[in-house]
């Protein structure tokens, strides 16, 4: 009787434990990516941008300087695109945005940055 009363109320409350447990709570994400396509083509011939896919597909394009000039590097280019990049995302981090990570590589004629960002859905 005794053993029958124990694994009854050890019953109850494994019943009672499960039955308020909560599933966990996932957070809804959503994501951006920022694209930074910067041409080593030399004397104005590429083209570098800054493309910017919002959480909705939607893409938005900034122009941006080449590395190269017909005299060759040139800084004031990098330092102006440094200027854009940083701003933009100043403003997405104001927005609530967080960059979650970052990857680069490069080609002959380009050099590509990606930033991806996320937040918690609104």
């Amino acid at each position: 009787m005794k053993k029958s009363l124990i694994i009854a109320l050890f019953a109850l409350v494994a019943f009672t434990n499960q039955s308020f447990a909560q599933a966990p709570v996932v957070p809804k994400q959503e994501y951006m990516v920022i694209s930074v396509i910067e041409s080593l083509v030399a004397g104005g011939l590429g083209r570098s941008r800054m493309l910017i896919t919002d959480e909705n597909g939607k893409s938005n394009e900034v122009q941006m300087s080449n590395f190269f000039s017909m005299g060759g590097i040139n800084f004031s280019n990098i330092e102006e695109n440094d200027v854009k990049v940083t701003l933009k995302l100043k403003e997405l981090s104001n927005a609530g945005w967080e960059l979650a990570t970052t990857t680069a590589g490069a080609t002959e004629s380009i050099f590509i940055t990606r930033y991806l960002l996320r937040r918690e859905k609104r």
